[in-house]
């Protein structure tokens, strides 16, 4: 793509900055922060990846940390969260669990909060709600941190369906896939990856909830169905 890529940044985008400095932090997955920066997120239903597979992961997971010893480099770091967003992502389109997205009204309100605050705590460009996962496109602004905000959109969403399906306990995996987006040529991949996996996953068009921020559109930056 990048002989032909040609679109300039749209409105509000900020990929990592290599002059400003970036926080790494581990839970089960590493996390990197940038101030101003964009981000790639991916959150999942508690629920959307039977144990079985949970268990292979973990098992690859001991093997990936027997041959990649401490101290890990940046690079080693990227490779494992590459890894697992890989083989995660395969499962989560396989539609296991409850997927209660798969009610329309459901993943539309779902959709709403993640716009609810748009302009003030954060800039949303664009996103796709599928039946046990969400895919998202946001920059934070001013001091809110990343965290804070899927934790306020995750558990807003939650007590309303829980509330709407009579269901109990956590609705979410409590950590969210996310990864600063590189520059222009990497946030189109992405975009067009969001809004093409309704699709590739097999859903009927009407069942599609994605949005992408209508100034990106205008400019070349909405999605390309194919």
């Amino acid at each position: 793509m990048s002989e032909s890529f040609h679109l300039d940044a749209p409105p509000g985008f900020r990929g990592l900055h290599p002059d400003l400095p970036v926080r790494i932090y581990h839970r089960h997955l590493p996390h990197w922060r940038q101030a101003g920066a964009t981000y790639a997120i991916t959150f999942r239903l508690a629920d959307s990846i039977p144990q079985a597979q949970l268990r292979s992961l973990q098992r690859w997971r001991e093997m990936w940390e027997r041959s990649h010893q401490e101290p890990r480099t940046e690079s080693d770091w990227d490779l494992l969260a590459r890894e697992i967003t890989h083989r995660t992502e395969a499962w989560l389109d396989q539609g296991y669990g409850q997927c209660v997205f798969q009610h329309v009204g459901l993943a539309n309100e779902m959709a709403k909060s993640m716009q609810h605050f748009q302009d003030q705590r954060y800039l949303t460009s664009c996103y796709c709600v599928m039946q046990n996962h969400v895919h998202l496109v946001m920059k934070p602004l001013g001091n809110h941190a990343l965290e804070d905000l899927l934790r306020d959109i995750k558990g807003f969403v939650s007590r309303k369906v829980n509330r709407e399906l009579g269901l109990e306990g956590p609705l979410w995996e409590q950590e969210s896939h996310d990864r600063i987006i590189r520059d222009e040529e990497h946030l189109y991949r992405i975009v067009q990856y969001i809004g093409n996996n309704p699709m590739k996953a097999g859903y009927a068009e009407d069942q599609w909830v994605r949005w992408v921020h209508p100034d990106w559109e205008s400019l070349g930056w909405g999605f390309r169905d194919s």
